[in-house]
């Protein structure tokens, strides 16, 4: 089964809610980074929040960021998405190790104190930035945090990474519930009960829960309606053409200092690890646009 997210309402639109599976997409991002253990959990955790909050935006060309950053050995985490849930991300220091804790991946002393920027660029002149001190490192509870604190919205936020023996993911995912200002107090009451009463993420997704069961636990007894499904999946889009105008952007000076230097230059995308290379000819082409796109 591929990636997927599903949304919901409950207690007649007094409840919005989210949920993904997310192995395949966490498993890609392992693999082109080489992650440790705590690493993938940790940026697993954060491109499972990346795509529901992404599949929450409006337009075609809105852009999400999530962005932590930490004074652990992580350094820190960098994920982006859209609004179809498209979703790519890398850790600052990919093969940091941490002994665990209480038997689980210590990710909360991974990433240490630090901050969580949320940017979304919905093609206004300035982006949205909110900004919040991560309260526990664990990185659903900073999410929860951010949401009552920045968006002034009350969230329950569920993630969770499992790894196999061989350092695999096993499962992923999550979920994001909202009240709407209406909400009535017996349906917060019932929805605070059953949070409560929720196994972790890892244990659902590890006993076979798909997405809409783990939100039937969360919305127990408030009448859930899935309202779509839609597919998620770890994407970049980088391509020759864009890290050209990444080195175009880069000025004139110091193309031409690579190109005096004689060799061939290799810029590797942070996203995916891609790696172009190119060759001085290819340099002094670059440095003909870049005079260019000056005098234009």
């Amino acid at each position: 089964m591929k990636d997927y997210i599903i949304r919901a309402t409950a207690g007649d639109g007094q409840v919005r809610a989210f949920a993904a599976t997310t192995a395949h997409l966490v498993e890609k991002a392992r693999e082109l980074h080489d992650t440790s253990p705590v690493a993938t959990a940790a940026l697993g955790r954060l491109l499972t929040a990346g795509a529901m909050m992404g599949s929450m935006l409006k337009n075609e060309t809105d852009l999400l960021t999530l962005q932590i950053k930490g004074d652990g050995g992580l350094g820190g985490i960098t994920v982006t998405a859209n609004v179809k849930a498209e979703v790519k991300g890398y850790v600052d220091y990919p093969q940091a190790m941490l002994p665990p804790k209480n038997g689980k991946l210590d990710v909360g002393g991974a990433l240490g104190i630090g901050i969580l920027n949320v940017i979304k660029d919905m093609g206004l002149k300035e982006p949205y930035v909110g900004q919040t001190i991560l309260q526990t490192g664990e990185i659903a509870e900073d999410l929860t945090y951010y949401f009552a604190t920045s968006e002034q919205v009350p969230s329950s936020v569920g993630l969770g990474v499992l790894m196999n023996k061989d350092n695999t993911v096993s499962c992923a995912g999550g979920f994001i519930v909202q009240v709407m200002p209406f909400v009535t107090d017996e349906t917060l009451n019932k929805l605070e009960e059953n949070i409560k009463k929720l196994s972790p993420v890892t244990s659902m997704l590890d006993s076979g829960d798909t997405p809409q069961q783990i939100l039937e636990k969360v919305l127990d007894g408030l009448s859930m309606e899935v309202t779509d499904t839609m597919p998620t999946e770890f994407c970049c889009n980088c391509s020759r053409g864009r890290i050209e105008k990444a080195i175009v952007s880069i000025g004139k000076k110091e193309i031409k200092e690579m190109i005096d230097e004689g060799k061939e230059v290799e810029v590797k995308c942070h996203f995916c690890n891609t790696s172009y290379k190119f060759q001085v000819e290819e340099l002094k082409e670059i440095l003909k646009h870049a005079k260019g796109e000056r005098v234009g």
